[in-house]
């Protein structure tokens, strides 16, 4: 080690330690000047941020003590066992990650156009969607007309026909003499996955026999694909899509090695495939906690040096939007990211139109040069595991390990994944985490910008063609926006058959000093349900409510924005005045108890937007 002269820099020397304690007592000031008392733990703890799988994030990490929480013991180096920090010891520092562009056209000419585009574009790989809801099997010929098959990977998604769909791309592999050694991808075999997406159960055997062709003569390519994304679009936690996965792991594992694989090889032909989204830490962490639970699971099987998992990482669908697509660019950039910083070997990001239909050819240029960005101008890829050593991370990390492992457990001693499947309890377990998660999408706590915040109401929709139906019968696909969606639609059933949006009018009373911030608030709250909020003039008093109200369009509706002394000093005589002329219910921006002889409803932060939104259209007749 070498030893540097002491130059007389020496970081904050004159300053002494600061300890967990002294920080602590700084937080306990803060909180009492806000009317809260809390001491030591308690008030660290009123700083904490409660996450879905019991998961909490803590205002303050440091290298824990001996015997703390995470285990730096358990991190190991890159590349090497239990491979949490990376499955190769150069990480993407040598070539970046894999630039997977996804494909779901179903005329092969327009694929093959699409295809070349991308290739010559700065796609690295290819994710196609072949038979039911893609180009047909017999089409992947032409799709792949002037593709250099043995430079460019693919990844084949055919669901029921993953097997006719394999033996078409081998067929072509050979048809253009493509050395065995060069063919690189993955041929999609997952019927667990299929099953999980359609409820059609499908048995093993076809991909174990893809499985024992691949492992004898394609040392490149890889049989099956472990797809945790139906359990993602399920509205599944991170913990129950690591834990089945897990599962779906070991289900193909036993499969292979019951065929006569030995355990390295059958290792050897899985790839996992997960979500990414715009939780930025929590993905980076999901991806780090994948890789040691696998290394976990190579171990008890005896060959712990062939435990790297292989990773292939999707911008999270869920968390994509109908209405202001374009921020969609946003959070997949954030997605990208964080599943580069984790150590994704491959990664997806959907174009911004996903949700919308076919992607056109600009939003698949976005898509792929999300990676390209971060790749080469932010240089992301260039540092090996990028998050090791962030306490928070690597804290998160080992608790969002244990919370899978235990999840990956119940499912085993339900008899394994397909029983669990089978018998409702995963589809049970799915839902009940989705409906404490539409909760907080529901009172705004998990905010959708420019859905349920920032809506803008006079955008124009943006227009696809439509796309190929999705595989469905089996888990549903869930959608954050889709509550709110729901809301959107009858507004713009309303406009179309009315020439209008339902209004309610803003009754700001005193200066905009005083209503400002809750008129915003107000204003925001209603247009996420399409209802349009009529703030003219800038304030109102008992003699001039009335003739505003009337000269606003509103349908029945009011609310009072102001501050609770003005409340007290005006809202009944305003509320008086707005009654006088026609609004059936004057809602009061503030939390409830305010005024409560003059106003029929309250609105405010964290109530439940989408339970009011719905009683505002229902009472203006806005139907579905």
């Amino acid at each position: 080690m070498t030893v540097l002269p002491d130059d007389g820099l020496s970081l904050a020397a004159e300053f002494p330690d600061a300890t967990h304690e002294q920080w602590q007592r700084l937080v306990e000031g803060v909180l009492r000047k806000s009317g809260k008392e809390a001491s030591g733990e308690a008030a660290e703890n009123a700083l904490s941020t409660t996450l879905e799988d019991g998961l909490s994030t803590r205002p303050l990490y440091t290298a824990p003590a001996s015997g703390g929480s995470a285990d730096t013991s358990a991190i190991g180096l890159p590349g090497f066992a239990p491979f949490l920090r990376g499955g190769r010891p150069e990480g993407t520092a040598a070539a970046g990650w894999d630039v997977r562009q996804r494909l779901a056209h179903t005329d092969p000419a327009l694929l093959n156009e699409a295809v070349l585009a991308d290739l010559e574009n700065g796609v690295t790989s290819l994710w196609l969607t072949v038979g039911r809801g893609g180009v047909p099997v017999a089409g992947l010929d032409r799709a792949l007309t002037g593709v250099y098959l043995d430079l460019a990977p693919v990844a084949l998604d055919a669901g029921a026909e993953f097997l006719g769909a394999a033996r078409e791309l081998l067929r072509l592999y050979a048809e253009r003499e493509v050395a065995p050694e060069a063919a690189r991808g993955n041929l999609g075999a997952d019927p667990l996955g299929h099953e999980a997406r359609t409820g059609e159960a499908l048995e093993l055997a076809g991909a174990v026999e893809l499985a024992r062709e691949t492992a004898a003569g394609w040392p490149g390519l890889r049989a099956l694909v472990v797809d945790a994304l139906p359990y993602h679009e399920a509205g599944g936690s991170a913990a129950q899509e690591l834990g089945l996965s897990l599962a779906t792991g070991v289900a193909y594992l036993r499969a292979l090695t019951d065929a006569g694989l030995d355990t390295a090889a059958a290792l050897g032909q899985l790839e996992f495939r997960y979500a990414a989204s715009a939780d930025q830490f929590l993905t980076i962490a999901k991806l780090r906690a994948a890789r040691r639970l696998w290394a976990r699971i190579a171990g008890a099987c005896g060959v712990p040096e062939a435990g790297a998992q292989r990773q292939h990482a999707v911008t999270s669908p869920v968390m994509m939007t109908r209405r202001d697509p374009w921020v969609n660019m946003l959070r997949t950039t954030v997605a990208c990211m964080a599943a580069g910083v984790g150590g994704a070997d491959s990664v997806t990001v959907l174009p911004f139109d996903h949700d919308l239909g076919l992607p056109d050819a600009f939003a698949r240029r976005i898509a792929r040069n999300t990676s390209t960005i971060l790749m080469e101008e932010s240089h992301l890829a260039r540092v090996i595991d990028p998050a090791g050593g962030s306490w928070y991370v690597e804290q998160l990390t080992d608790e969002l390990a244990h919370a899978a492992w235990e999840f990956f457990q119940t499912v085993e001693k339900a008899g394994g994944l397909p029983a669990a499947l089978r018998s409702g309890l995963v589809a049970e377990r799915l839902a009940a985490t989705w409906a404490e998660r539409s909760k907080k999408l529901a009172k705004r706590r998990e905010p959708i910008t420019g859905v349920s915040e920032f809506p803008l109401l006079s955008e124009k929709p943006v227009v696809r063609e439509s796309a190929p139906a999705a595989p469905s019968g089996g888990l549903p696909r869930v959608r954050r926006d889709e509550a709110f969606e729901a809301l959107r639609a009858r507004s713009d059933a309303h406009l179309a058959a009315t020439g209008s949006r339902p209004r309610i009018f803003l009754a700001a009373l005193g200066p905009a000093a005083a209503h400002t911030g809750r008129a915003t608030f107000a204003s925001n709250l209603f247009q996420a349900g399409g209802v349009e909020a009529v703030h003219d003039p800038v304030s109102v008093d008992a003699d001039t409510a009335a003739a505003a109200y009337a000269a606003s369009g509103a349908d029945g509706m009011a609310v009072l924005c102001s501050t609770d002394a003005l409340y007290e000093e005006r809202a009944g005589a305003v509320a008086a005045a707005l009654r006088a002329a026609g609004a059936t219910t004057v809602f009061l921006a503030g939390r409830p108890g305010t005024c409560a002889d003059d106003v029929d409803e309250y609105v405010f932060a964290g109530c439940d937007a989408v339970a009011v939104l719905s009683r505002v259209l229902d009472r203006m007749g806005v139907t579905t």
